[in-house]
């Protein structure tokens, strides 16, 4: 019999056998298990898409029944080059979503104050006329800034961007600055880029902080490749005060005193300079060494030898002993790690996102440490080295591409934080109530503030008051604790109801993965006539392109405003434009290689995505830095003082996503003009000229910045300790649901991880509740006394605490019902359970099964924000207080004074300094931005 050919996007040994073939996905038998031993046939069509459960968008295969078109079950779609037909427990859970007996199936009109629970359904016409009166409303009074879009993990990328700019608003807003702004800020004064992609299938060394393999960032396509990388003889380095999944696997595990972690990447960076384990062709062609001798050594010679000499005595201090004392850990394993790295022949993989860069003041210079080890060894760019992400994403160009904007809003982009790398999130309730501004519509969408932001008692106070809020429209697929407090509830689809694309760094090569909506796919198969996703999807659950595509006309309906030209069909002039028209011309003009592929099995590219629900881009993507600037390009360009190559641009230029408008390229010593970086000097920037311009000169170089909860802050002997509160569980999902029973069935208890010579100290032990103080308040946990944390620190996983005010809103697989009081007055919040997790009758049987109780501490609730004065970060890390609960404490109770709240608020933007950059800069051109404006708009008039 002739063998099937390998699916797209897999080498011949990859391909995985145990998938039925492509040529049977539109007519899949399987038996019924339930029916054995007799033979049950079940016609199914197989439909891929793509995981909405974290950012990695795994490849899925969507069983879909052929005779009542429900989705029996969802499994690895072996075509998808990052996930390679794998997947962890969240892409099979998935199912579970979409049959949640309480998810939201219409659209919800608030009929009471908001957060009484009182709601009415009503029609979508309803809703977007409303909505879209306001919008238009605000647009024409010149209230731009009024409009905001706030997203968590977006699972998209580029179409919310292009929308907003069709509409003329500087309204996006993301979660980044509780996530990874710190990360990204020391990273891209190194690179440009915000974002590492780590080659980990190839390297020699991996040096992983906090627990990749069960929770990082990309966990299932990264675990995959550490592995498999292990298995090849790779050394594993892990820093993390925890015993996690992953530091278990490690050759090398450190429990460094949190924040700590820049010290040892300095002292190892340290003992590559000394010893000179170095890259120096590398460091010579691509560090900016000649400003760092200018800005911190200018009466030196301006020669390589001389820069690497002074280098090496600028960073002499940062010896193990040193580190060792930082970090309370012996000094030969740092100079274990140390050893380990120098020997890593250009292959140290590493990987930092949350973790350290995201807990602690000053974090960033974690990740900036970073990747001063990796330039040193010569593992930028490199096979089995890391990489930019950049370099590894791919993000095709939409039909009809508006304009951007001039304006910059300063609720998101403040003054104050010129360096923060993505929007300033979690401030916008101080805002809202020191009267920065208003909003007049608020969308919040795959995202929970309330919930999943510090403060969260703040976020209510603000959500809550319509003359700062003026319409709040809650677009998710399920209650929330942000929900409560909406005026709207739309109810959207899951990952195999919807329509997005999406690209992301798995590994060294470049993939488009497009989510569709598996039953409005197999209808259309089957000959159904479907007018939008609405007829495929359970009750009135849309898909947000399609609301986008009708809200904007409804907006704009005559055209008067400009906005209805950019959501006409591009095949059918002065038309609405469909879903099929957006992703046709796209996948048809944008997508390198797409067409041939297509053309190869005689299909159109629209239904080679369709088909396989992935397109593998390109393969072995390294070294972009040097790639030659070729002379068409160099046509009409200038060679600056630092070798810059660059094309005359205006005020009314835009910037590409990173870079400098004009940049193309920089000249080396040898002539040659190649890409290089997109950074200020087109090099990587050892010495920071941004971070000179814009007011820390004294943090221009890669350094160590003692963090907030530093082990000198913290007074074990009176009860302090710090407080982890960054890692979670593995399965559990982050903003989407917590409507999953198989993984609710998995991780259901959420305890204090406490050393155990520190409950001796404390006198506690396992199941004990203690009082945990914060600076705003307080909650009340359950210990679980474990070695698997260093002493000093506790912590507590930040996926769970789900809570809800009413009988009929929330999740009852994972939620407790809960009152809310005012013990002390409107700014005294006090939360306690008045019941935790229990089995519910339901359409789905499993609910009455349930075996589990604990609802879990909704600890963040409790942080006051702490906004890293330079990257913007939230700086996570808790310096707490622990006690023996009191006698009236119950488990999970959280008391908040936000008086104290907005002091704390007050206390750290005190540490920011308000500087604009050269020319009344707002913000360097060169860091990447959510929808930047024109260069126009990056100024201050005046």
């Amino acid at each position: 019999m002739p063998v099937e050919p390998p699916l797209p996007g897999l080498r011949c040994h990859e391909h995985l056998h145990n998938f039925p073939p492509v040529s049977e996905w539109d007519n899949h038998i399987e038996y019924d298990a339930k029916a054995h031993p007799r033979k049950v046939p079940h016609s199914y069509m197989l439909i891929p898409t793509t995981c909405f459960n974290c950012e990695s968008a795994c490849g899925l295969l969507a069983y879909v029944d052929k005779d009542d078109l429900s989705v029996k079950k969802l499994e690895g779609n072996p075509a998808h080059p990052g996930s390679r037909g794998r997947n962890c427990a969240k892409g099979p859970a998935t199912v579970n979503q979409l049959n949640d007996p309480e998810r939201i199936l219409y659209p919800l009109r608030r009929a009471g104050e908001r957060g009484a629970g009182s709601w009415e359904r009503v029609s979508w016409d309803e809703a977007l006329d409303d909505i879209g009166e306001r919008i238009r409303t605000a647009l024409t009074e010149g209230r731009h800034d009024e409009i905001m879009y706030h997203v968590g993990r977006p699972g998209e990328d580029g179409f919310t961007e292009r929308m907003l700019n069709t509409w003329g608003v500087d309204g996006h807003n993301t979660h980044t600055n509780i996530c990874s702004a710190g990360a990204r800020l020391g990273m891209s004064l190194w690179a440009g880029f915000d974002r590492p992609s780590a080659d980990y299938a190839n390297a020699k060394v991996m040096l992983l902080l906090s627990s990749h393999l069960e929770t990082g960032h990309y966990f299932n396509p990264h675990a995959q490749r550490i592995m498999e990388a292990k298995q090849s003889g790779a050394k594993l380095i892990v820093l993390d005060p925890r015993m996690s999944n992953t530091a278990s696997h490690a050759d090398v595990w450190l429990a460094p005193w949190p924040g700590s972690e820049a010290a040892i990447l300095l002292a190892v960076a340290s003992y590559l300079l000394r010893t000179r384990r170095i890259d120096e062709p590398f460091l010579r062609r691509w560090l900016n060494w000649r400003t760092y001798l200018q800005e911190l050594h200018p009466d030196a010679r301006e020669d390589f030898e001389t820069f690497l000499d002074r280098i090496t005595d600028d960073y002499a201090q940062y010896t193990f002993e040193f580190a060792a004392r930082e970090a309370q850990v012996p000094a030969e394993k740092v100079a274990e790690i140390a050893h380990l790295v120098a020997d890593c022949d250009h292959r140290l993989s590493s990987h930092i996102w949350r973790a350290a860069a995201a807990g602690n003041l000053g974090g960033w210079q974690v990740a900036r440490s970073l990747w001063f080890v990796l330039a040193l060894t010569g593992s930028i760019g490199t096979r089995g080295g890391t990489s930019p992400n950049g370099w590894h994403k791919f993000i095709p160009e939409p039909p009809n591409k508006p304009n951007h904007h001039e304006r910059w809003n300063e609720l998101t982009f403040p003054r104050e934080f010129p360096l923060c790398t993505n929007e300033m999130s979690i401030l916008l309730p101080h805002f809202l109530a020191e009267g920065r501004g208003r909003l007049e519509v608020y969308f919040s969408r795959v995202y929970n503030p309330v919930w999943t932001n510090p403060d969260g008692f703040t976020w209510i106070e603000q959500l809550s008051n319509p003359d700062k809020v003026g319409l709040h429209v809650a677009l998710t697929p399920t209650w929330s604790e942000t929900a409560e407090f909406a005026d709207y509830v739309l109810p959207m689809g899951h990952s195999s109801e919807r329509h997005d694309t999406h690209s992301y760094e798995t590994h060294a090569g470049r993939w488009l993965g497009f989510r569709q909506p598996v039953r409005r796919v197999a209808m259309s198969k089957l000959g159904h006539d479907v007018t939008d996703t609405r007829d495929a999807n359970p009750g009135e659950v849309w898909e947000e392109n399609e609301f986008w595509f009708e809200l904007s006309w409804r907006i704009d309906p005559e055209g008067a405003l400009g906005i209805r030209k950019y959501f006409e069909s591009p095949y059918r002039p002065g038309e609405k434009i469909t879903v099929d028209d957006y992703y046709q011309w796209m996948f048809e003009h944008s997508v390198p290689g797409l067409p041939e592929k297509a053309a190869a099995q005689d299909m159109t590219p629209m239904q080679y995505m369709r088909r396989y629900g992935v397109v593998e881009v390109e393969q072995a993507v390294y070294r972009r830095d040097e790639r030659v600037i070729d002379d068409t390009e160099l046509f009409d360009t200038t060679v600056d003082g630092l070798g810059v190559v660059r094309k005359p641009v205006t005020l009314d230029s835009v910037a590409p996503i990173v870079g400098e408008a004009g940049a193309v390229g920089v000249r080396h010593d040898d002539g040659t003009v190649t890409f290089g970086w997109p950074t200020p000097s087109r090099k990587l920037e050892v010495f920071s000229s941004a971070m000179r311009d814009w007011g820390w000169p004294e943090h221009a170089t890669p350094g160590y910045i003692r963090s907030h909860v530093a082990a000198g802050e913290i007074d074990l002997d009176a009860g302090e300790l710090v407080l982890v509160p960054t890692f979670r569980l593995p399965t559990l999902i982050h903003t989407r649901s917590g409507n999953a029973k198989y993984l609710n069935e998995i991780s259901n208890t959420h305890p204090l991880w406490l050393n155990s010579r520190d409950a001796a100290r404390h006198q506690v032990d396992t199941d004990d509740l203690v009082r945990i103080s914060t600076e705003i308040g307080y909650f009340v946990a359950r210990v679980w006394v474990t070695e698997g944390i260093r002493p000093g620190v506790c912590a507590l996983s930040h996926h769970m605490g789900r809570w809800r005010l009413h009988p009929g809103e929330g999740s009852r697989w994972v939620s407790g019902m809960v009152e809310i009081s005012h013990p002390g007055g409107e700014h005294t919040w006090f939360l306690r359970h008045k019941g935790g997790v229990a089995p519910f009758a339901s359409g789905d049987p499993d609910s009455s099964r349930i075996s589990w109780d604990d609802p879990g501490v909704h600890q963040n609730l409790a942080f006051a924000v702490h906004p890293d004065p330079h990257s913007g970060m939230h700086c996570w890390l808790q310096k707490i207080r622990m006690e023996p609960a009191h006698p009236e404490d119950r488990y999970g109770d959280v008391y908040v004074d936000t008086r104290r709240s907005a002091a704390v608020y007050r206390e750290w933007l005190s540490r920011t300094r308000a500087t604009l950059g050269p020319g009344g800069q707002r913000r360097p051109e060169f860091m990447m931005r959510p929808l930047a404006p024109t260069r126009r708009g990056y100024r201050v008039e005046g």
